[in-house]
């Protein structure tokens, strides 16, 4: 979810609390006769309310209409909602330093992060590593998924990924991307077979 959806949704929230707040104290206001101590003159305070006017409306025959266009535009306000709220986690191109409005540099995050994970992965008693640039509230991470086997030299893994990532930082040149390693250490070794 984007920053502006999520400004968007907590303003929404915040303006339809409000209008609730409101209305359910003019309404206990109303009930507990207190809108005349208030300062609303005792002639602008019905007695008793009626729905006339609603039960009109809904026979007048503009009204399907009315409904159906309101539920038209109702629904595509919620198609949008529902699709701003999909998570996207995928980074957009790396802007390099040294960009200007004479041109701007960008490099494929994805591919600079997949092949320091293909560095990682040459470690012996590594089975897998795999890398991509994700955007987590407007930061840029640099993730790589390790999965290893249980005989794995964890110092030689973690001498590979510290230069991995300071490769990483080199190429990229961005002091504001940070980094995440996920390290899973399979149960078996792979050369293990399963007996029945």
């Amino acid at each position: 979810m984007s920053r502006k959806t999520a400004g968007f949704d907590r303003l929404a929230v915040f303006v339809v609390g409000l209008v609730l707040l409101a209305g359910g104290a003019l309404v206990g206001a109303w009930a507990l006769n207190l809108l005349p101590q208030l300062g609303v003159p005792a002639s602008a305070v019905p007695q008793k309310i009626s729905t006339a006017g609603a039960t009109d409306l809904t026979g007048a025959s503009w009204w399907a209409y009315a409904t159906a266009a309101a539920a038209v535009v109702l629904g595509l306000a919620g198609l949008w909602w529902l699709l701003a709220h999909i998570p996207h986690r995928g980074a957009d191109p790396v802007r390099l330093p040294g960009s200007s409005a004479a041109g701007t540099l960008v490099l494929d995050g994805d591919a600079a992060v997949a092949v320091a994970a293909q560095v990682i992965s040459e470690v012996p008693g590594v089975r897998s590593a795999s890398g991509k640039m994700v955007s987590e509230r407007g930061q840029l991470i640099a993730e790589l998924d390790v999965v290893a086997d249980p005989e794995v030299d964890l110092v030689a893994l973690d001498h590979a990924m510290v230069a991995a990532s300071a490769d990483l930082n080199t190429v990229l040149s961005r002091a504001d991307v940070r980094g995440r390693v996920h390290v899973a250490i399979a149960r078996r070794s792979k050369g293990l077979t399963r007996v029945a």
